[in-house]
């Protein structure tokens, strides 16, 4: 056995109305004016209001920035950071999906180190500790409340770039499965593939540890469990519970051991494309998996089983599709089964996009089966209809 480390973030509270608990949370961290960054989105939704109310009935002081949009411009993180340097801000707190996480991230570590976001795009570019962070997601998908990446859209150069940095990780992870109980049917659907597309490429990776494979192998079967009713049932609080949990999970998994080349694949969707995130891996994941099926075959069985799949007395080849197969049947029970033909893009720009998919190099790096330029463009294909 390899030696192996795992982190996360500090502190993880989970559990219905846990949400209520904001303020003592804050206080426990000696915040006492937070910059609250919240999806856009979900502000208008009137939870705008239910933030700021807990937070004033606590006179607790704060400043707010609910621009966060999906699939964030890196210019985002900069305003952001104005805002948080203007009112003398000294923590974070990330409300919503990934994306309205990832900004308050990389507003923590930009505001405390006086910095400009392209300064830290790559790997170990924030030099010190930033502010303190509160991560709350109201969707069981990224699991950005443990990990260490803040994703961006460089929309001059029409490209994904992310921050990668250990002073990325929250203090703290605040998980109520209440507040995801309003999401619509599609987007739960896409958060919860993008959720076990992450538990799925971790299990997989070659960075896998036996502590890391625990967790991603439970998130996959929380998820595949849970899915479906958390989609066609949204009201139901025990599978968004458990959904959440999964998500969870397979963001400690993802931190942990990697992304694999899901992820160097989708990333140049969502860059030139404005695919978003959850849709291009739930469009590329099954591709990738029947073309990393020789390298992790047991692995492959694992999964299969994890998803509720028969796999006793079966040939391992013919066992492991079967978590092919099941990826594609719970694809396809939420209703979110699409095709790059119908998102309009062209198979003219496939060995573009494989260029670029190519540059997404640490997923890349991870993955059991070596990946070529003309793989890529293949699989691309394969996507196309």
């Amino acid at each position: 056995m390899k030696p192996f480390s795992f982190t996360g973030a500090n502190k993880i509270v989970f559990g219905k109305g846990t949400f209520g608990s904001l303020p003592d949370q804050l206080h426990e961290l000696k915040i006492s004016r937070p910059l609250v960054v919240l999806d856009r989105n979900l502000a208008e939704t009137g939870f705008r209001e239910k933030v700021t109310a807990l937070l004033e009935r606590a006179k607790l002081g704060y400043a707010l920035f609910d621009k966060t949009e999906p699939e964030p411009p890196l210019e985002l993180a900069d305003e952001a950071t104005k805002l948080a340097l203007k009112g003398r801000c000294d923590g974070v707190v990330g409300i919503g999906g990934g994306s309205a996480m990832d900004l308050a991230k990389a507003v923590a570590a930009l505001t405390a180190n006086k910095a400009k976001a392209e300064d830290f795009l790559g790997l170990d570019k924030v030099p010190g500790p930033g502010l303190p962070k509160v991560m709350i997601p109201t969707t069981a998908g990224t699991g950005s409340e443990v990990t260490f990446t803040a994703v961006f859209i460089r929309k001059k150069l029409k490209k994904k770039e992310g921050m990668n940095s250990r002073y990325l990780y929250p203090e703290l992870a605040l998980l109520d499965p209440e507040l995801t109980l309003t999401l619509p049917p599609h987007p739960t659907a896409a958060t919860g593939i993008d959720a076990l597309c992450h538990a799925i490429e971790s299990y997989t990776s070659i960075n896998a540890s036996p502590m890391s494979e625990v967790i991603s192998l439970e998130a996959i079967r929380l998820i595949a469990d849970n899915l479906r009713t958390a989609v066609h049932d949204g009201a139901n609080v025990e599978a968004r519970e458990a959904m959440l949990l999964g998500s969870l999970y397979a963001g400690l998994g993802l931190a942990n051991a990697g992304v694999t080349a899901v992820h160097s694949l989708s990333y140049p969707l969502g860059g030139r494309y404005g695919v978003s995130h959850g849709l291009a891996n739930t469009i590329m994941l099954p591709r990738v998996m029947a073309f990393n099926l020789p390298g992790c075959r047991e692995k492959f069985v694992d999964i299969a089983a994890a998803m509720g799949e028969v796999v006793d007395e079966l040939p391992v080849r013919e066992a492991a599709y079967l978590a092919v197969e099941a990826v594609e049947a719970l694809i396809e029970d939420c209703g979110i089964f699409t095709t790059l033909e119908e998102l309009k893009i062209p198979e003219s720009v496939f060995p573009e996009l494989a260029k670029v998919a190519m540059t997404v190099a640490r997923p890349l790096a991870n993955n059991p089966c070596k990946m070529t330029l003309e793989e890529m463009v293949e699989l691309y294909q394969d996507a196309h209809s």
